[in-house]
């Protein structure tokens, strides 16, 4: 096997270049005991967390938090270009990369107001997901079909 080349900069950038050989590829940090990161030979990261072996990791493909009332705004998002408003209580996020397929997972919450009592988390009355494609899901953050003060998306996959 071929040698792992470790490349620092002054901006503060690390660069780890494996070997250009098929296989897998695992990288050991000295503070970890055994090996706490790899790349399984089906190009599937791997991660031990300190449970004793291995697991594939799933991570967050896309997030945002979002103003949904009066004209839509991003405060903070991964992977979301943009927010459609399609009228009263309904959004669909849509994604800046595709997703590989349809069949991710997505978490929704929304708070109705700009209050941070207990009451003003709207989670008694859940809304739900509509459509999902590769590149956007909708999003009706109540039964009430109200507007959000703010929603949250995660997708999974």
């Amino acid at each position: 096997m071929g040698s792992v080349v470790i490349a620092g900069s002054t901006s503060g950038t690390v660069t780890i270049t494996p070997p250009a050989e098929a296989g897998t590829r695992t990288i050991t940090l000295p503070a970890a005991t055994g090996t706490a990161i790899l790349e399984d030979g089906s190009n599937n990261l791997q991660m031990n967390s300190g449970f004793g072996s291995s697991a594939t990791a799933y991570g967050i493909r896309a997030f945002v938090n979002f103003n949904g009332t009066g004209t839509v705004a991003i405060r903070k998002s991964g992977n979301v270009s943009s927010i459609t408003d399609n009228g009263t209580g309904a959004y669909t996020a849509n994604f800046a990369t595709a997703m590989p397929d349809a069949n991710f997972t997505a978490v929704t919450f929304n708070n109705q107001s700009t209050g941070t009592a207990a009451g003003n988390y709207n989670n008694g009355t859940f809304g739900g997901l509509g459509d999902r494609t590769t590149t956007s899901v909708k999003m009706f953050p109540n039964a009430a079909g109200s507007d959000s003060f703010q929603m949250d998306l995660i997708i999974v996959r």
